[in-house]
C-alpha cells in the first residue's frame, strides 16, 4: 500500500523523451512505481491510501532554479511562495559571488551592508552561522525544525571569502591570503556546497586576478564542484568575458555553468549566436559547460552595481563617502556617463533604461516604478544628481530593472542544448523583476506554448535533469523509480506566468499541484503548510 497514486497523468519525465500516460506511485517520498499506459493495458494497478486523478494534467520532475538569490528568504518566509506556486521544488543560492557563509562577525556586517538590495539588512534574522557547514544545517533547521519552504544547494561566495582574506582592497592576494582562500573554498566544499560562484562586476570579488580564480577553480574541481561565474562584462566585452571564463576553467579542469547567459546592451543585439559558437567550440574540446537563463529581457541589480570598481574599493562606508565629495561624485559621473564604467559592463550608462525597483528607506518609495531619467525630468535635475541622491539617501540599498536586452538573444540561448532555467530573482522591492514569480511558468507557458520555441518534452529537460547533472545529484531530476518524489502537476493549456512588470508578484496558474520529498507543498492550487526542503549538500565524485 503506497503512500500516494497519480493516476493516468500524462508524464513528461525530464529526459527529453516522448511524454506517456501513466500511474505513478509515491512512498516514503520517493517514487516507487511508474506503470505506463495502466488504464489501456488493463495491468494491475498501483494501490495507495490516496489516489489522485490527474486526467488534463502532466507530471514532471520538480524545477531546479539553476540562479536564485533566496538565502535570507527562505529563513524568513516559510510560505515562499515566489518560488513554490511555480514549481520551484529546489533553489542553487550563495549566487554572484557575495552571501553569508563563510564569514566572520566583521564580514558578516560589510556583506549585510553590500546585498542589502538582494535580501534586505537581516534585522529579522539570526545569523546564529558563521560557516558553510553551519548555514547548510540552519537550513534543516528551517522554522522550528521543520525545515524550509524548497530545498537549497550552496555556491561558495567568492567575494565573500576574498573578503574574509584579503579585505576590499584591489590588489593582489598574497600567497599567504591565497593559501586561506583555498582553505576556505576546501571547507566549504567538504561541509556540502556544490561549487564556487563570483561576482566579477561586484566588490571585492572582482578584484580577484585570473590566476587567483584559477587556483581557487582547482580546488573547487578536487570535490567534484563547479564555478559559477557573474564574469566581468555582460556588454562592450562579453565575448571577451565569457572567453575568459572558460580557458581559466580549461587551465583548472574545472567544470564551468555561466551564470544568467546575457547578451545585452545596444552593442550585443544579434550576437546570442555568437555566444553559443564559442560555447560549441568549448563543448567539442572536451570542455563540461552549462548555462542558466531567464525568460525575459530587463536584467536586475542594485544601483550601486552601476558604479567604477575604482568607486567601490573599500566597501559601503567608503563607496558612500567618495559619493560625498562633490569632486570625486563628479569623477564617478564622468565614468558612468562617458567613459563607460566597468561596474556598467563598460557601457555609458542610459538613465533611462535604469528603472528603480526598489528601496530600502520606504520615505523613497516616489522612486519607484520610475527610471531614474522620469525621476530626474520631474525634479528639473541631471539625471545623475537624483541618482546621486538616491543612493546616499537609500544607503545604496536600491534595486534596478535594467531595460537592455534583446528578444531575439533570449530565444536563442534557451534553445542551446546545455541551457537550464534560473529565475536571477530578487525577492525585495515594491516592484522587482516579474522573474522572481514567474520565470518557469513563463517557459512553459510563453516560450512552449505560445511561441513554440521550445518543445514541452525539451523545455522540462531543460528546468530538471540538466540542473541535477550539473548538480550531480542522481536521485533528482528524472520522473524514475527510486528518484525522490520532488514533482509538479500542470496544465499544459493553462500554465502561464501571472507576473507582469506592472504587477510582479501575482502568482501563475495553471500548476495546482507540488509535492516535494512525497508531500503536498501545493494542492489545489493553494500553499499547504508543509516544510519539506531541507540543504542538499554536495555528492562527493
Amino acid at each position: 500500500m503506497m503512500d500516494l497514486v497519480v493516476r493516468d497523468v500524462e508524464v513528461v519525465d525530464g529526459s527529453g523523451g516522448p511524454s506517456y500516460r501513466a500511474d505513478v506511485g509515491i512512498e516514503g517520498g520517493r517514487i516507487t512505481a511508474v506503470v505506463q499506459e495502466a488504464a489501456a493495458a488493463g495491468c494491475l494497478r498501483p494501490v495507495a491510501r490516496r489516489v489522485l486523478d490527474a486526467e488534463g494534467l502532466v507530471l514532471s520532475p520538480g524545477f531546479i532554479d539553476m540562479h536564485a538569490h533566496s538565502d535570507l528568504a527562505l529563513l524568513r518566509d516559510p510560505d515562499h511562495s515566489a518560488k513554490v506556486a511555480q514549481g520551484v521544488t529546489l533553489e542553487v543560492i550563495g549566487q554572484d559571488g557575495l552571501s553569508y557563509a563563510p564569514v566572520d562577525d566583521r564580514t558578516l556586517a560589510e556583506v549585510r551592508r553590500a546585498i542589502t538590495g538582494w535580501n534586505g539588512n537581516g534585522d529579522d534574522i539570526d545569523f546564529t552561522w558563521r560557516s558553510v557547514g553551519e548555514y547548510l544545517d540552519r537550513l534543516d533547521h528551517g522554522f522550528d525544525g521543520e525545515g524550509i519552504a524548497v530545498n537549497a544547494a550552496y555556491l561558495i561566495p567568492q567575494g565573500s571569502v576574498r573578503m574574509l582574506a584579503v579585505g576590499w582592497d584591489d590588489r593582489e592576494a598574497t600567497p599567504r591570503e591565497l593559501d586561506r582562500m583555498r582553505q576556505l573554498v576546501a571547507e566549504g566544499m567538504r561541509e556540502g556546497a556544490v561549487g564556487m560562484s563570483s561576482g566579477l562586476t561586484y566588490t571585492p570579488g572582482m578584484y580577484a586576478k585570473d590566476a587567483e580564480l584559477t587556483e581557487l577553480c582547482r580546488v573547487v574541481a578536487e570535490y567534484g564542484g563547479y564555478y559559477c561565474p557573474h564574469h566581468r562584462s555582460y556588454g562592450a566585452g562579453a565575448l571577451d568575458a565569457y572567453r575568459e571564463m572558460v580557458d581559466l576553467t580549461r587551465e583548472a579542469g574545472c567544470s564551468l555553468h555561466l551564470a544568467h547567459a546575457t547578451m545585452n546592451f545596444g552593442v550585443n543585439k544579434g550576437k546570442g549566436p555568437d555566444l553559443l559558437a564559442l560555447v560549441d567550440q568549448a563543448l567539442a574540446g572536451g570542455a563540461d559547460i552549462s548555462l542558466d537563463t531567464y525568460p525575459y529581457t530587463p536584467g536586475c541589480t542594485t544601483l550601486v552595481a552601476m558604479l567604477p570598481s575604482w568607486a567601490s574599493e573599500g566597501g559601503p562606508e567608503a563607496i558612500l563617502a567618495r559619493l560625498k565629495d562633490d569632486g570625486t561624485a563628479e569623477r564617478i559621473r564622468h565614468h558612468m556617463e562617458v567613459v563607460g564604467a566597468d561596474g556598467c559592463h563598460g557601457v555609458p550608462i542610459e538613465w533611462d533604461t535604469i528603472e528603480i525597483s526598489g528601496v530600502a528607506d520606504a520615505a523613497l518609495a516616489e522612486y519607484v516604478g520610475r527610471t531614474v531619467q522620469e525621476s530626474a525630468d520631474a525634479r528639473g535635475e541631471a539625471p545623475w544628481t537624483t541618482a546621486r541622491r538616491l543612493l546616499l539617501d537609500d544607503g545604496l540599498g536600491s534595486t534596478i530593472l535594467q531595460h537592455v536586452g534583446h528578444e531575439e538573444n533570449v530565444q536563442a540561448i534557451m534553445r542551446h542544448r546545455v541551457h537550464t532555467g534560473g529565475s536571477d530573482g530578487i525577492l525585495r522591492g515594491d516592484k522587482p523583476h516579474p522573474r522572481a514569480y514567474g520565470t518557469f511558468p513563463q517557459y512553459l507557458g510563453r516560450y512552449v506554448r505560445e511561441l513554440g520555441v521550445l518543445g514541452l518534452e525539451e523545455c522540462v529537460a531543460h528546468l530538471t535533469s540538466r540542473p541535477a547533472a550539473r548538480l550531480r545529484l542522481p536521485d533528482r531530476g528524472l520522473v524514475r523509480e527510486g528518484y525522490r518524489a520532488d514533482l509538479v502537476l500542470f496544465d499544459p493549456a493553462t500554465v502561464a506566468a501571472g507576473s507582469t512588470f506592472e504587477n510582479p508578484r501575482t502568482l501563475p496558474t495553471g500548476i495546482p499541484y507540488v509535492l516535494i520529498d512525497g508531500r503536498f507543498v501545493v494542492e489545489d492550487g493553494r500553499r499547504t503548510d508543509v516544510l519539506a526542503g531541507r540543504a542538499v549538500r554536495r555528492t562527493a565524485p
